[in-house]
C-alpha cells in the first residue's frame, strides 16, 4: 500500500506540473501576441482642439503598426482632470493609452485632483512648443531687452499681458520670466483670456502689451507682419522661427517653458508590451505622415522616451509648482 501511494502521489504531482505548465504557456506568450484587441486612446481635451488633433493623428498611426484598431475618447471636464483621471484609473495591461498634457503638473498644484505624473508610465513625449514673448508689430520693441528695461523703468502694473485663463500655462511662463529677472511674479499684470488667439487680438488692438504663449500659436499674425516675436523659452533657437533669441540670449534669462504632449499608459504595464508601444509610438513619430501633419499645423516636435520624458516631465512639476507657490496660485 505504501509503495501505491508513493505511486499515486508522484502521478497528482507530474499532473499537477504538467497543468500548471500548461496554463503558463498563454502568459508567458502574452506580450507576444499582444494587441490581441481594439486599444482605447483618452484623450483628457474637447474634440478639435490641438491635444484632440495630436491623438488623432497618433492613434491612426499606432492602429497601423499594432494592426488593431485604436479609438480616440475624448474625457473632458474639470480642466483636465476628468480625462487625466480616466487614464490612471484604467486597468495597465496596454489595452488604454492616453495624451498627457502639461496641466498633470499644475492641477495638483492648484488642489484640483491628487494625480501626478507619478501615475502614469510615460511612453513618449511627441511634442512641445516653447513659449514666446510676442509684442504688437507697431509696440515700437525691437528686441526683449528693450522691452525688459521698459517694464522694469515703469511702476508696477504699468503693462499688461494675456493669452490664457488666470493661472494657465501662459500666466506661469510670463510669471517665470518675470522671476528669473529679479521681479515680482505680477510685475506685469495679467489679464485672462480664452486662449491665445483672443489675447493676441487683444494685443495688436492696443489691449496689453505681451503675449507670453507659443510663437507657434502667433504665426499667422508673425506672418502677416502684425505680431512680432521678441524671444523664445527655449533652450535654443525654434526651427519653425530661427531669427528669434532665446530668453537666455536676449537678457540672459536661464527661464524655460514649453507646453508638451505625451503617449501614457496607467502606471504598471509589463515591461514588454511597455517597450512594444514604446517602439510602436517611435515608429509613428517618425513617420512622414506624422511630421508633415506637426509641420502643416505649426506644431513643434520633439522626442523623449522613457525615462527621459519622465525626468522632463519631473523637472517641469517642480519648475511650475515653484512658480505657483511664488504667484499665489497654489493650494499645498
Amino acid at each position: 500500500m505504501h509503495r501505491r501511494s508513493l505511486l499515486a502521489a508522484a502521478t497528482m504531482m507530474a499532473t499537477a506540473i504538467t497543468l500548471a505548465g500548461s496554463f503558463a504557456i498563454p502568459a508567458a506568450h502574452a506580450a507576444e501576441d499582444y494587441p490581441s484587441r481594439p486599444i482605447q486612446m483618452i484623450v483628457p481635451w474637447g474634440a478639435g482642439g490641438g491635444t484632440d488633433a495630436v491623438g488623432r493623428v497618433i492613434a491612426s498611426l499606432l492602429q497601423e503598426g499594432l494592426g488593431q484598431p485604436v479609438t480616440v475618447i475624448n474625457r473632458t471636464g474639470g480642466s483636465g482632470v476628468v480625462g487625466h483621471s480616466a487614464i490612471a484609473n484604467a486597468a495597465p495591461d496596454g489595452y488604454t493609452l492616453g495624451i498627457m498634457t502639461i496641466e498633470i503638473d499644475m492641477m495638483h498644484w492648484q488642489g484640483l485632483t491628487d494625480l501626478t505624473y507619478e501615475n502614469y508610465d510615460i511612453l513618449a513625449l511627441v511634442n512641445a512648443d516653447p513659449g514666446g514673448v510676442m509684442v504688437s508689430a507697431d509696440s515700437g520693441y525691437d528686441t526683449v531687452q528693450a522691452l525688459l528695461d521698459k517694464i522694469k523703468a515703469e511702476p508696477k502694473g504699468t503693462f499688461k499681458a494675456s493669452g490664457t485663463g488666470q493661472g494657465g500655462i501662459w500666466h506661469l511662463g510670463l510669471a517665470g520670466w518675470l522671476l528669473s529677472e529679479g521681479l515680482e511674479p505680477d510685475y506685469v499684470t495679467f489679464v485672462p483670456s480664452q486662449g491665445a488667439a483672443a489675447g493676441i487680438t487683444d494685443m495688436v488692438a492696443g489691449g496689453v502689451d505681451i503675449v507670453p504663449s507659443s510663437l507657434a500659436e502667433g504665426r499667422s499674425m508673425i506672418d502677416a507682419d502684425r505680431v512680432k516675436p521678441l524671444a523664445s523659452m527655449s533652450a535654443e533657437r525654434q526651427a519653425m522661427f530661427p531669427d528669434v533669441p532665446t530668453l537666455k540670449e536676449g537678457t540672459g534669462s536661464d527661464w524655460t517653458l514649453a507646453v508638451w504632449r505625451a503617449v501614457v499608459a496607467p502606471k504598471g504595464l509589463p515591461e514588454d508590451v511597455k517597450a512594444k508601444l514604446i517602439g510602436a509610438v517611435e515608429t509613428a513619430y517618425n513617420s512622414e505622415e506624422y511630421q508633415t501633419f506637426m509641420k502643416d499645423r505649426g506644431f513643434g516636435v520633439r522626442w523623449a522616451a522613457g525615462e527621459e520624458a519622465t525626468k522632463i516631465v519631473a523637472e517641469d512639476d517642480k519648475a511650475l509648482g515653484e512658480v505657483m507657490k511664488k504667484a499665489g496660485l497654489a493650494k499645498q
